[in-house]
């Protein structure tokens, strides 16, 4: 049975997982906007996060005038996926630093092997 929750509850959750985040990494962050969506792009029911950009691995010399990075955390996949307000507190924190990593240029694959899922 997915959790209920309202957006305005899904987007503290976000702002709290943001929060545990080192200031020294968060200030590493360029050009990156974090929003939160109801629902995933068609298709692509069951994602939770979409990180969408250059990460900072890829940008050369002619990275400029660009529009900012986006991270979209995804509030209907993950209710839908969690069992109570706990689960979805977690599940926002994994998924948060999963596209955060994103954009530092860490790829699915080693996270896995991190433990970020």
């Amino acid at each position: 049975m997915p959790v209920e929750m309202t957006r305005e509850r899904f987007e503290e959750l976000v702002g709290e997982a943001l929060d545990e985040v080192p200031t020294e990494l968060m200030s590493l962050l360029n050009n990156v906007v974090i929003l939160v969506e109801d629902e995933s792009p068609p298709g692509e029911s069951d994602l939770l996060g979409l990180y969408e950009g250059y990460a900072l691995t890829e940008r050369g010399w002619d990275y400029a005038g660009v529009l900012p990075d986006r991270i979209t955390i995804y509030r209907g996949p993950t209710l839908r996926l969690c069992d109570s307000e706990d689960d979805v507190v977690d599940e926002v924190a994994v998924t948060v630093v999963h596209e955060i990593a994103h954009h530092f240029g860490i790829d699915d694959t080693r996270l896995h092997e991190l433990g970020w899922g």
